[in-house]
């Protein structure tokens, strides 16, 4: 794997990237370790985590996942060195509010954020750090429309900005992203940092997979032209492309039991729970094994090969997981499953947006 540049920085990262938000929840300390040691030995340098994380969110497990890999880096010297490190600062409260006790996201809001994250992690600089979801009202995490009248904001996209350039400015972050944004945002983002000489975003981190392509709809190019790049995150949709769920759907005595969707139930009541997500994920699965690959080798180097994509992000529970979705790296599809692939979203488009 080539390293490529996010965005317009100096931060240099596989095409690949491990999450980590299964760690703490899904997956205890020594397995995590072994996911991190195995990531770095097949020549992954880019991990992605949040002060929000284990997924589920949990008050009991909110900043487990980051408490982990600070872990890691103490028993591995020289290994924080060898990595790309980002992590995220929540956005308000979405019913959260072992967080933070207001339902914003001010300045200071960011600042105790990045400095709670620099002590679970065990580091004295986040190579990028990004926004987890914007503060003001976006349709993101399966809403579809933008609501006007839902839209409230405490903290100005510029009080954020200056927020975040702040912490580059004091060497305890390198660079600034954001996640779950909207064309609007990115490109606010990017106009008043260029009309103040702040921190200007190098990446976008969104979900991008089969079921969810809707970051071709506008994102794509106002990403291109303002040379900000994607970290394409959930591309097995929940493992719903993996083809785990086919048979058995994701409840009941024969789904598999360490599925993500089979275990929580909170995690069915979103988008990738969707009865129609599992029922476009069947079709692509199917069109996967049609042309002698496994769902995981064709959703997977979907996401691999396209043009919009600078980085994937893998979330695993095993080391076997990991394997065989690095081993993905390389595969081509051809222009046969291609053209199956787009004739299913024309009929389908994005049931898990």
């Amino acid at each position: 794997m080539n390293l490529i540049s996010l965005g317009q920085s100096d931060l240099k990262v596989t095409p690949i990237c491990l999450g980590t938000m299964t760690f703490g929840e899904q997956v205890d300390e020594a397995t995590a370790h072994a996911i991190l040691d195995r990531a770095v030995e097949r020549g992954v340098n880019f991990i992605d985590t949040a002060e929000m994380y284990a997924v589920p969110t949990r008050a009991e497990t909110c900043g487990a996942t980051e408490t982990i890999i600070g872990n890691w880096f103490a028993r591995r010297p020289g290994m924080r060195n060898r990595v790309v490190l980002a992590s995220k600062v929540a956005g308000p409260s979405r019913a959260t509010p072992w967080i933070r006790a207001g339902a914003g996201m001010t300045a200071a809001d960011i600042t105790a954020s990045c400095e709670g994250s620099l002590k679970r992690l065990q580091t004295d600089v986040i190579d990028l750090y990004q926004i987890h979801w914007p503060e003001r009202h976006v349709p993101a995490f399966g809403q579809m429309y933008f609501n006007p009248e839902k839209d409230h904001s405490e903290t100005p996209i510029l009080e954020q900005l200056k927020a975040l350039d702040g912490l580059v400015r004091a060497g305890k972050v390198r660079h600034i992203g954001l996640s779950n944004e909207t064309p609007y945002g990115v490109h606010e983002f990017v106009r008043l940092a260029e009309q103040n000489g702040l921190a200007r975003v190098v990446s976008v981190q969104n979900p991008y997979a089969l079921l969810n392509r809707s970051w071709e709809n506008a994102m794509d190019e106002s990403c291109h032209r303002l040379q900000v790049s994607l970290l394409a995150y959930s591309p097995l949709g929940y493992g719903l492309l993996s083809g785990k769920y086919d048979a058995s759907g994701t409840t009941g005595p024969d789904a598999p039991a360490a599925g993500r969707l089979a275990l929580f139930e909170s995690m069915r009541k979103q988008r990738w729970g969707r009865a129609e997500s599992l029922q476009v994920a069947r079709l692509y699965n199917q069109l996967a094994r049609d042309h002698g690959l496994t769902p995981t080798q064709m959703a997977l180097a979907f996401c691999y090969t396209k043009w919009q994509v600078a980085s994937t992000i893998l979330g695993v529970t095993t080391v076997a997981q990991l394997d065989e979705d690095i081993d993905v790296w390389g595969t081509q599809l051809s222009p046969q499953v291609l053209e199956g692939i787009d004739a299913i979203r024309k009929q389908y488009r994005d049931p898990a947006q």
